[in-house]
Formats: C-alpha cells, structure tokens, sequence
C-alpha cells in the first residue's frame, strides 16, 4: 500500500477499502474491526496477489489459488471475510465463452456470460427454461459479468454463513450450525442435515438440471464429464464441500444434449419481490406430451434445496399419465414428501407443491 494513497484515506471509515495498484491491480482489503474502548477504529489491510494464467494447463497447475472468473460472488465473500484466498487466477483470457452447437445438442463455455446465454438465439429456442431462469436472476449489470462457471460454484446466502461472528459448520468445520436454531426461514426443507440446512441459491443450475445438463472440467488428472445432477453435494457430515470438483480442477463448459421435452419447459420462481431478490421456491419444468400423455418429463426445484434438487419421485408420477390438474398435483405431493421444514419456513412445503402445479400447467398448456 503507497502511504501517500493512506495519508488521503485515512480519515474514511468504511466497512472495507479495495487496494488498486497503479495498473488497477486488486492488492487487498482492508477491513475495518469494531471500535476500541477509546471510539477508534482498528484496520488490518489482508493482501493478496492476482495473477492471470493464460491457458486452461496454466490455471489449474497451481495450487493454493482460487480461480477468478469476474467475482461477482467471491469479491462480497472475500469483504465480509468469509474467504480469504493467498492468491487469485484471473481465468477471464481464457477462450471459454463460446456457446456453440455440440452433436445435436450445445455448449456452452464456462466462460460465457450469464446475459449472452440467456439472450442466445439457440437456447431461447431449443431451452427456453434455462433463457428464463438467467433472466430472473440477479440484475442485468450483475448478469452482464457473472459466468456460468461462477453460477455454478457460487456460495450460499445463508446469513449465517456469510457472518463471521456466528457458527457456520460450511466455514468452519465443526463449530455448529446457528440457522438450525436462528432464524431459518430462507433455509432449506430438502438434503438438510443436522450439520447445515443452507440452500442453493442458482436459478440457472435448477433449469441446467432439468436439462439434463452435464459439466466438462479439466484438472491435474484429466479431463472429467460429471452430469450436473451429480455435480453438487449435499451437506451430511461435510458441508463445507459443496461439489465433487477436485482441487486443482477447472469447469470448462457445460453441455445441454437434445431432448424431446427441453422446447417445452418453463422456470417459475417465487420471491418476496419481483426482482434481484432469491428464491423462496422455484421450479424448472419440461414434459414431452404426446396426444394428450407425458411420455417424458422433468422437474427441478430451487430455494428449497441444500443443492439444486431433481424431483426423481415427482416425474415417476407423471410418466405416461394425461396432462391435467390432478397429475399434476399428484406430482407436487410427491415432490415433497421428503420435507423436513425448520421452524420458520413450513411455508414452503405448500408454496413449492403450489409452485410445482402452476409450472406444469404452463408447460402443459404449450401448443
């Protein structure tokens, strides 16, 4: 830090100061901690040195670095201290942004901007749920610079995590989980544990899954092809691991197969207002209906989930039924038979069958 940058700042008392060097290098934080009994101010400035590796072999060779893609996430976390990496890797030269046709289905690179996949000509048409669920997500300044590869690995907004000063097993490991017994109604209903109860907050890994989405990565020991589904954890005994990547290892793309119900599909999300806001409970939902049958069909929830959750029990009950209300409401039943509501939030269990209902009937309704 230039001490003639500090002789003009010092006198400022925000939450926290970003440290540029002269090139508009990110050099540290600096966090301001509670005041003494004198009514100061402490500061303590955690550095830490961005480096840009300009190949995908570049980027996952080095270890003890996390990987930054625009930040949008990792910055907030690392202001509120709940990461504090040694070391970033700007990925951003990576040439990781095409979304292009693959087979007969599409790719889309990990890269690619949240704004340009959802505006895409060829995933308006052939995806339409994963087209709606990036539009309902965040604003159009944050959708414009998160990726796909960060939505995918963002952290939960549980504000017990995102508070250093309460438990959080997800932070740090066995020192116990305060939204079990706080304040829990954004919390999950689905995959909790007694370890942690935290949601999923992508809108966009809930349309990926219905999708059938599958993530390609690179890492130290090959490349891998993990279907999305599979690609998140849910908390048991170790929430603080959140997916199966490995360390050192890369999202490079994510691949969208063709199916025959991806045309016909619909994201519903439910929030306290109508925009910027996370979801309560959402639904991605895509049938293959043929003279009047679901042949096909898929259903994913978001909100309710420690992990964007697929709805395997709903879609049974679904296959080879007539598309009316009372399938569909015998899907949402199943949907949620698994539900272990906290004390605040036994209102999604029926706002997510309501929510699951009102999707389907829109899909159905499609011509």
């Amino acid at each position: 830090m230039r001490l003639d940058y500090w002789e003009k700042v010092k006198h400022v008392e925000p939450e926290n100061l970003v440290f540029l060097d002269e090139t508009g290098v990110l050099l540290g934080l600096m966090r301001t901690h509670a005041r003494s009994q004198m009514g100061t101010r402490a500061y303590s400035l955690n550095p830490f040195y961005r480096g840009s590796k300009v190949t995908v072999i570049g980027a996952i060779s080095i270890k003890k670095v996390v990987a930054l893609m625009t930040g949008t996430s990792l910055i907030d976390l690392m202001k509120l201290n709940v990461q504090t990496p040694r070391e970033l890797v700007d990925i951003n030269p990576l040439p990781l942004t095409k979304i292009e046709m693959q087979g007969n289905g599409v790719r889309i690179g990990a890269m690619a901007r949240n704004s340009d996949v959802a505006y895409n000509a060829m995933i308006q048409e052939r995806y339409p749920v994963l087209s709606e669920a990036l539009l309902s997500g965040a604003s159009p300044q944050l959708r414009n610079m998160a990726t796909v590869g960060g939505n995918l690995l963002q952290r939960t907004r549980c504000y017990y995590f995102r508070d250093t000063s309460m438990s959080c097993n997800k932070r740090v490991p066995g020192s116990g989980c305060a939204a079990i017994e706080g304040y829990n109604r954004i919390h999950a209903i689905l995959g909790g544990s007694d370890r942690c109860i935290a949601t999923h907050p992508s809108d966009m890994a809930v349309a990926m899954i219905a999708l059938d989405a599958v993530v390609q990565t690179r890492g130290p020991n090959g490349e891998r092809s993990i279907p999305l589904v599979d690609f998140h954890l849910v908390p048991g005994n170790t929430p603080e691991r959140e997916t199966v990547l490995q360390h050192g290892e890369l999202i490079v793309a994510v691949d969208l197969p063709a199916s025959n119900f991806a045309k016909r599909s619909h994201y519903l999300k439910v929030r306290d207002r109508a925009s910027y806001a996370f979801a309560m409970a959402s639904v991605a939902a895509a049938l293959d209906i043929q003279n009047g049958i679901i042949r096909a069909a898929r259903i994913a929830l978001g909100g309710v989930g420690t992990k964007p959750w697929r709805a395997y029990e709903a879609e049974k009950v679904l296959l080879n039924k007539p598309a009316n209300q009372a399938t569909f409401q015998a899907a949402a039943t199943a949907a949620i038979a698994g539900a272990k509501p906290q004390k605040y939030n036994a209102f999604k269990v029926e706002l997510t069958k309501r929510t699951i209902v009102k999707a389907l009937a829109t899909v159905g309704g499609m011509a």
